[in-house]
């Protein structure tokens, strides 16, 4: 019989009142594990213990909490296999993703968090060259960072290690407890994650996980009055109610919502470079990633070349099971979430977009499906140039200058990664200074992990990664004291 996993409340593995729900394996559709319903009672127990947890956790040394992140990233590697199956089973991603960029980068944030310098703790110490009193009223004066408290982290279904390390890895190393809240379609592996932890020696309460396939365990992580803040990555909708939440009791926020990136190629581009980087959008994660280059702006000079290369990148990939080492893409997370996908295009095509690739479901016995789709012809206000489809899906606006280019760029409600295509350095720089997002690539879709990571307009609130996390799991402080 399939494994029935136990929720982990206060450093105990406890059965759940709500029962389980089935985990169901993309590609096969075959039962993955039985995934636990906590009730809203268990839930608030979990914040409960995270909150007794924070002041003895909070006053271990940083080496000693280090020294718990160190260990269990090497309990992660060494386990790299196994957790890297489960992923694959849980997820739908080829197995070389699942091992290198969920498992491996989930190990490498530990590992990365577990070494953190001593100049990434406190603010530079400031002394006041003079008080409003003048001289005889100078203050010394010192900035430090404190923890916040419990943090609640809800994990996106894209990445069940890599996201869920992101926030849990800084979090912990800045003295805070976690109250882990996974996605309902994969939450097996958090459970491995947290198993990880326990055996590196995490005191009991100082993480935990609970999950459910009702709203009413995501509103209790929210609500509870021994939360302090909220760690969300997932849709802008879904974010928008939790920061409303979190408004009325003024619980700190870090959120990563969504994104519909734009690719400005210009005339000038390497159009090998822009079509293997746009074309990570059909294969990585199969579209499910909020960074991916969604909204090609190709100008016109190059457009019907970028379109052509594009469509014959997008066939050239293979679409089948992940366990087979020449797939490049995978199915989505869910039946229900291909029929989204597939609605989408369907609609582009009503909207007067003209489906150069894909755009039929691919002839497989089991799994969810959708093939590499490109949308050409299409304008700005198209609703598959607007709102976020989250699949392997790109759509192709023309336009004729600079000025043309970043008006389209910005017409949108999301603000989270763009990109920008050009041989003239210069020129790309000063574009990606005027677009109105929170990270620009240039000439490239690869992320540097020490460089902040968030949103402008609708994609989120603050930023994270490298050092940027620990300021944003933590709070400052000011120390004065009579000169």
């Amino acid at each position: 019989m399939t494994a029935r996993q136990s929720l982990f409340v206060g450093g105990s593995w406890v059965e759940p009142d709500g029962g389980h729900h089935e985990v169901i394996d993309p590609a096969g559709e075959q039962t993955v594990g039985w995934a636990p319903e906590a009730s809203r009672d268990q839930v608030l127990a979990a914040c409960a213990a995270a909150r007794e947890a924070f002041g003895p956790w909070s006053r271990t040394t940083p080496e000693e909490r280090a020294a718990v992140l160190g260990r269990a990233a090497g309990i992660i590697a060494g386990r790299l296999n196994e957790y890297a199956e489960l992923a694959r089973a849980e997820t739908g991603a080829t197995l070389g993703t699942a091992r290198a960029m969920q498992v491996g980068v989930a190990a490498a944030r530990f590992r990365r968090y577990a070494r953190v310098e001593p100049a990434e703790w406190p603010v530079p110490p400031q002394i006041n060259a003079a008080g409003p009193m003048g001289r005889a009223g100078v203050m010394g004066a010192l900035a430090v960072r404190q923890p916040v408290g419990v943090v609640t982290c809800i994990t996106s279904y894209n990445n069940p290690w890599a996201n869920p390390a992101g926030k849990v890895a800084p979090a912990l190393a800045m003295g805070n407890t976690v109250v882990v809240k996974p996605a309902p379609q994969d939450p097996l592996s958090v459970y491995r994650m947290a198993e990880a932890l326990q055996e590196a020696g995490a005191p009991p309460g100082v993480v935990n996980v609970v999950s459910g396939s009702h709203t009413e365990v995501g509103e209790a992580a929210v609500a509870s009055p021994d939360v302090g803040m909220v760690s969300f990555t997932g849709s802008t909708a879904v974010g928008r109610r939790i920061a409303e939440v979190c408004g009325r009791d003024m619980k700190r926020q870090l959120m990563e919502l969504g994104g519909k990136g734009a690719a400005l190629v210009f005339d000038d581009a390497d159009l090998g470079s822009a079509v293997a980087g746009i074309g990570t959008t059909f294969s990585f994660y199969s579209g499910q990633i909020c960074t991916a280059p969604t909204r090609v702006l190709a100008q016109r000079g190059i457009h019907d070349r970028l379109v052509e290369q594009l469509a014959a990148y997008a066939r050239r990939l293979k679409v089948g099971d992940p366990r087979e080492p020449d797939t490049v893409v995978g199915p989505v997370i869910s039946a229900a979430h291909r029929d989204r996908v597939e609605s989408y295009v369907e609609l582009g095509r009503k909207e007067g977009a003209v489906v150069v690739a894909g755009g039929e479901r691919p002839d497989l016995p089991t799994g969810f499906y959708v093939a590499p789709t490109l949308l050409a012809d299409c304008r700005s206000d198209m609703r598959v140039a607007r709102e976020e489809i989250f699949g392997p899906v790109v759509v192709v606006i023309p336009f004729d200058d600079e000025e043309e280019g970043i008006a389209l760029a910005d017409d949108t409600d999301y603000g989270l990664i763009d990109y920008v295509w050009s041989g003239d350095v210069a020129r790309a720089f000063r574009v990606a200074r005027r677009l109105r997002a929170g990270g620009v690539g240039i000439n490239t879709v690869g992320r540097n992990m020490e460089a902040p990571f968030g949103g402008f307009k609708q994609s989120g609130v603050g930023r994270d990664v490298g050092s940027y996390a620990l300021h944003a799991y933590s709070e400052v402080q000011s120390i004065v004291w009579p000169g």
